[in-house]
């Protein structure tokens, strides 16, 4: 199940209130900014600073 545009349009960064994007895989959000990844979990992103995954 992909995400929307218009879903992908709306939503930003709990944490910086930034830009996020979709990754290669789709399974996940991306934020350059804070260095994150939100999950996507049964075409639903968990926007939870906690449960992000630190990148690099």
């Amino acid at each position: 199940m992909a995400i929307s545009k218009e879903l992908l349009d709306i939503l930003a960064c709990p944490k910086c209130k930034g830009e996020i994007y979709l990754n290669e895989t789709e399974d996940g959000l991306i934020c350059d900014n804070c260095k994150l990844m939100y999950e996507i979990r049964d075409g639903i992103p968990v926007m939870l600073i906690d449960e992000a995954k630190r990148l690099g």
